[in-house]
């Protein structure tokens, strides 16, 4: 244990602020209130060395600490108040969990000899978000709070990472007591980083080696692993073709000739159905989540299955495999790249590339370039292409958007494509995206959002208008929830219940928070407005109205085999 500083004799809430301070932490995102109040008066003057970010909610400030944890690669940090101020949490705290975002949640709580009373805004948060969290404590004591805010950020960053929530009694932030900061470099029972098995990795190389139809997927894994160049070198020394889940976009550019494109119920046609012919399928920090393998019956069941993973509960969960690769897959792709032969699979390339050909035909020239009246999402995605070059964040919410984003954004580095994954929580974009801005700031951050997902946070334009943070937000406005209407016209016989929106106009709600605001409704006015929305320097609201009824495909209906991926 390293020691930071000699022993002083200071308050609970004091004391938090020097364990954040010490932790390197020197922004936060939250929301005030009682039981949460004496931290507050402490940030008060600590604020010269600690940031607040007032948001206008808590799930405000939960998305936008995990937006700033993922372009920064640090910890986010977010606090409430108790009661409705931590519930208001739990949703971004389950998002953080299922998506591996390392983010320390501090939430006030009523006094220790109120506990159990039903006492105003008292809840048991430390109940309520077990489920949740990577790991929960309850501070009674203010003694307690230098060993378990260490513990705290040591388990979040460490292994596969994931929120922790410290609630802390008004009492212990009252209390007096000698405080010394110790920073946690271990945990007995805790095995953040399974041992690496060097024999499993060559064995792992020869079942590569001896392959004819191998074929590479990857996910977010790679990025929290900052495994990215070694990603790479992989794919180029070995030539085998890869594709990627929705968290693991950006890792490698999207023009690499050996990207293949996205897995799962709305990726790419040759990747969903090549997952059923590859003989060899090498997966690289993802989980097998049930919008990438469909109907597990019929999942991949020709080929030899090798999974590199942090996290053992991950392996074997959902698909067999023949071998894992347990560890830290950074090192564990160093090892491998040297014991594996480069072979010729131009013809498994071609097959890739023949059915990109026939998704191109069928879809993405009718989603890239339109001859229909109406604006299309895809082609919208592609005039933001055309000005940032592949250099943005793209910051997207949940539904059709979400999946159009994906599929065409284009990227040049990692850390570049934000989205709520295996929660799909609406409401994500807004909030993250201000994170995403304060985490890198130097890049261009946009928000894509669907209107119905907008409304759910658009409160957030208020923290925008008092930070000034320059967040491009476009909404894509087909004035329905627009993933659920696909669904409804698919397979409920177009039974429109409840997804149709009559919606406000967005462009005088963005004036109203002094944010500067253009809306596009025909396609000879999109190539403007989206250059002079790049372009600003300030923050910038742009709706784009597209077509009502649109559709996105491929498509895999759910519960479906991924080899029956449809076009249309």
């Amino acid at each position: 244990m390293k020691k930071n500083n000699k022993s002083i004799k200071i308050s609970g809430a004091e004391a938090l602020i020097h364990c954040l301070l010490a932790e390197g932490v020197d922004l936060i995102y939250g929301y005030p209130g009682g039981a949460i109040m004496p931290v507050y008066d402490e940030l008060y003057k600590f604020k010269d060395k600690l940031n607040h970010i007032l948001t206008r909610h808590e799930q405000g400030a939960i998305h936008a600490a995990q937006g700033y944890a993922r372009t920064s690669g640090k910890v986010g940090v977010a606090i409430a108040t108790s009661g409705p101020g931590a519930t208001n949490l739990v949703t971004g705290i389950a998002d953080a969990q299922i998506d591996s975002t390392p983010v320390v949640c501090i939430t006030g709580q009523v006094a220790e000899h109120l506990l159990g009373s039903d006492a105003f805004q008292e809840t048991d948060i430390i109940g309520i978000s077990i489920p949740v969290t990577k790991w929960n404590y309850q501070i009674t004591k203010a003694d307690e709070i230098p060993q378990t805010i260490a513990k705290a950020f040591y388990i979040s960053k460490s292994g596969r990472p994931g929120p922790v929530l410290i609630d802390i009694t008004k009492n212990a932030q009252f209390q007096e007591f000698n405080f010394s900061y110790n920073f946690c470099k271990g945990i007995r029972s805790y095995k953040p980083i399974p041992d690496l098995k060097l024999e499993v990795i060559q064995k792992a190389a020869d079942i590569i080696n001896g392959a004819k139809k191998p074929m590479i997927i990857w996910g977010q894994g790679v990025i929290l692993g900052n495994a990215e160049k070694e990603l790479k070198k992989f794919i180029e020394s070995s030539g085998i073709p890869a594709a990627w889940t929705i968290l693991g976009l950006s890792a490698i550019p999207s023009d690499h000739p050996l990207n293949k494109g996205m897995l799962g119920m709305h990726g790419n046609y040759g990747p969903n159905k090549l997952t059923n012919e590859c003989d060899v399928l090498i997966a690289i920090g993802m989980r097998f989540d049930d919008r990438v393998t469909g109907d597990l019956n019929t999942y991949a069941k020709q080929a030899k299955i090798i999974h590199f993973e942090i996290d053992p509960a991950e392996v074997n969960k959902n698909v067999n495999v023949d071998i894992a690769v347990l560890g830290d897959c950074k090192l564990s792709l160093k090892i491998l790249i040297p014991l594996i032969v480069k072979k010729d699979y131009t013809n498994w390339i071609n097959r890739f590339d023949s059915l990109m050909d026939i998704e191109i035909k069928r879809v993405i020239n009718k989603d890239l370039f339109p001859k229909k009246e109406g604006l299309t999402m895809g082609e919208s995605i592609k005039a933001i292409n055309n000005y940032t070059k592949g250099d943005a964040v793209i910051v997207t919410d949940v539904g059709q958007h979400q999946m159009v984003a994906c599929r065409y954004a284009k990227f040049i580095k990692s850390k570049s494509n934000i989205t709520s994954g295996g929660l799909g929580t609406m409401g994500f974009a807004l909030p993250a995206a201000i994170g995403a801005k304060m985490g890198a700031p130097e890049r261009q951050v946009i928000a894509i959002i669907g209107d119905g997902g907008y409304q759910m946070t658009i409160q957030e334009l208020g923290t925008i208008f008092q930070t000034k943070v320059a967040v491009k937000i476009v909404v894509l406005n087909n004035d329905f929830l627009g993933m659920v209407r696909q669904w409804q016209q698919m397979f409920f016989e177009k039974r429109y219940a409840s997804t149709e929106m009559v919606n406000p106009d967005f462009v005088k709600i963005a004036n109203g928070y002094n944010i500067k605001a253009d809306r596009v409704t025909k396609r000879s006015e999109l190539k403007k407005a989206v250059k002079n929305m790049v372009k600003s320097k300030e923050p910038y609201f742009l709706e784009i109205c597209v077509e009502k009824e649109d559709n996105v495909f491929p498509m895999i209906p759910s519960g479906a085999s991924v080899s029956d991926i449809r076009l249309s």
